[in-house]
């Protein structure tokens, strides 16, 4: 667990399930991170406790946000190896603009450092300039890594920043 100024980082409880379904179904979440279409809820309840069981497991980065004991978002990790680590992370939408992002990815890069892992990587769509804005508060320096992608039917551009230990 990991406590900041605002906010708590920790493995989810099952209380969680709702708030994260929402969150998962979220159509601006969607617009800037790349979650599956669910056909039901049951779908994207199975998700949830997947996450919910790696969030518990040493072989995953997989945390939820929480102010004032409510679940505001997430950081997971993508890709990762001994010294290296690729993170997502999301915040409702009804908590933006207020730092709650920079500051968990702070703490987050901080908590990796002492891990042991000597990088941390980000990706982003180019369109998103909050999340931009996010990694370069952070001391995330952009990096020489792009790719294209079609996501819900639209070519997206996803640029990378890192940071090193």
């Amino acid at each position: 667990m990991i406590t900041t100024k605002r906010l708590v980082i920790r493995p989810y409880s099952d209380g969680d399930q709702e708030d994260m379904t929402a969150l998962l179904m979220n159509e601006i979440v969607k617009k800037t991170y790349i979650i599956p279409d669910f056909n039901t809820m049951e779908e994207a309840y199975s998700l949830f406790k997947k996450i919910q069981k790696f969030s518990y497991s040493d072989d995953h980065y997989e945390f939820g946000i929480y102010k004032d004991k409510q679940l505001i978002g997430w950081v997971n990790d993508v890709s990762k190896d001994t010294v290296k680590i690729e993170l997502g992370y999301v915040i409702n939408p009804k908590y933006h603009n207020n730092g709650y992002a920079t500051e968990v990815l702070k703490a987050v890069i901080e908590d990796l450092f002492i891990r042991g892992y000597n990088e941390v990587i980000t990706g982003t769509f180019d369109t998103n300039k909050a999340s931009i804005r996010v990694m370069e508060k952070c001391g995330m320096k952009r990096i020489d890594r792009e790719e294209d992608l079609v996501y819900q039917d639209r070519l997206q551009h996803c640029i990378y920043y890192s940071v090193k230990r």
